[in-house]
């Protein structure tokens, strides 16, 4: 079996990876995000095609192939548009929607890279220059949490959270030490993850990851770490992460001490919502595959898509842990998480698959 250590980039750069893809037709929503069924059929503003048919504006405006969202269909027949209400699944498009709910919801500014806060009540994401913004999920109330200053790019952001443990949260200040978020920054060429508190009114700080755990040998941190990818989760807080110069996953874990665990070959990481697991991307015979390991580095690691015809990457948990959502060529796919069934396509909107809890 031929194994290549990196996920194959077909984004090109951490620019790339933040999902900049180019602005479509912007949809008015049918229905809000906080809608408990899954809404009408989106519906387009005067003058555009409805997403999920040929023809009208362009080449079908979002929901056409020119589009970020689904590609127009023919015969009249409805797009899969993959989100609800019940399946919590979220997409950004690099486009000024977000994609949930049966709907499109416009936010009013480029969202790129959407995450959403533990509570689901909040979203966190780049929008069109370059600054760490926050909203509400009908996009109202947005923060600018963090100004970007020039000549760098920020992607990839999430929610950094722990919960309480008497055994554990003595000082005042602890949980407080775990309510930020988390984001990859790239400035010549040199890769680096930052942190902000979710409350602003500091700049990001480098967050640098502690010695491996148990006296082993240092985990490799090239000039300013060359560290990316940087994902948040389950309820201590740990941080996965990609380093890019040895094509390695990463957690990091400062919960009670320091330290940090090399997971393996493979890039683009996601923690599960009870921190024991870890799933990421690693190229196998020519196509991206996702694997899970056991987040305290015991065990084997498992192949989920041992028979992958085509790229699976970007992988987001659902809130119950069951399920996993996929970014693919031809748009979101979302499997059992224990890889009990192959992949199955839910959408054609192209875009960061994210699960709102």
């Amino acid at each position: 079996m031929s194994v290549r250590t990196a996920v194959r980039n077909r984004f090109g750069t951490v620019a790339a990876i933040a999902l900049m893809t180019t602005a479509g037709t912007v949809l008015v929503s049918a229905c809000g995000p906080n809608d408990t069924g899954n809404g009408p059929e989106p519906t387009a503003a005067p003058g555009t095609a409805a997403p999920g048919r040929t023809g009208g504006a362009g080449t079908g405006g979002t929901g056409g192939s020119g589009g970020a969202g689904s590609t127009g269909s023919t015969g009249g027949a409805k797009e899969v548009n993959g989100t609800s209400a019940a399946n919590h699944l979220t997409i950004s498009t690099g486009t000024q929607t977000v994609v949930m709910n049966g709907t499109t919801v416009d936010f009013g500014t480029v969202v790129r890279d959407l995450a959403w806060s533990p509570d689901g009540k909040h979203a966190a994401f780049i929008n069109g220059d370059g600054d760490l913004v926050t909203a509400n999920p009908d996009g109202s109330d947005k923060v600018v949490l963090a100004k970007n200053p020039g000549g760098v790019t920020w992607s990839h952001p999430s929610w950094q959270h722990a919960e309480p443990s008497p055994s554990v949260t003595n000082s005042p200040g602890f949980l407080e030490h775990f309510n930020n978020i988390v984001f990859s920054a790239s400035k010549g060429n040199v890769l680096t993850l930052q942190t902000v508190p979710v409350k602003g009114g500091t700049a990001p700080q480098e967050l640098t990851p502690a010695s491996s755990e148990g006296g082993g040998p240092p985990i490799p941190q090239p000039p300013k770490t060359g560290n990316t990818w940087s994902n948040a989760g389950g309820k201590r807080g740990q941080v996965a992460y990609a380093n890019t110069p040895g094509g390695e996953v990463y957690i990091y874990d400062d919960y009670i001490r320091p330290n940090t665990r090399d997971l393996g070959k493979g890039s683009q990481p996601a923690p599960s919502p009870d921190g024991e697991q870890v799933v990421f991307v690693r190229s196998v015979n020519g196509h991206d595959h996702l694997f899970s390991k056991d987040a305290e580095n015991q065990g084997k690691e498992k192949d989920l898509t041992p028979s992958a015809t085509t790229d699976y990457t970007e992988p987001a948990w659902s809130p119950d842990g069951k399920t996993i959502a996929v970014r693919t060529p031809d748009g979101i796919s979302t499997l059992p998480a224990d890889g009990s069934a192959a992949p199955t396509p839910v959408s054609t909107f192209k875009g960061l698959p994210a699960f709102r809890p």
